[in-house]
């Protein structure tokens, strides 16, 4: 996993642009469901399957999801929750 690209490292296939690619969908989308969002990060990126979940973490951390443990979803909350 890697967070910060290096000369050696493929853009694409970093936790940036995995957390990119996920925001621009949950952002069109409002809400999407854990599994769905998986197989599009699995299907867009090589190894997306395994720069998922740091993915999410980022995303997570920067205040911008919020995962719904009832519907097993992810909702983007940027707009309604930060202040």
């Amino acid at each position: 996993m890697i967070l910060r690209p290096t000369k050696h490292s493929h853009p694409d296939s970093t936790v940036v642009n995995v957390a990119l690619l996920l925001l621009a969908r949950l952002i069109k989308r409002r809400i999407d469901n854990y599994d769905t969002l998986r197989s599009y990060a699995k299907k867009t990126v090589t190894g997306g399957d395994l720069l998922f979940l740091p993915a999410l973490n980022f995303l997570y951390l920067l205040g911008l999801i919020e995962y719904r443990p009832k519907t097993d979803a992810l909702e983007y909350v940027a707009h309604n929750e930060i202040v």
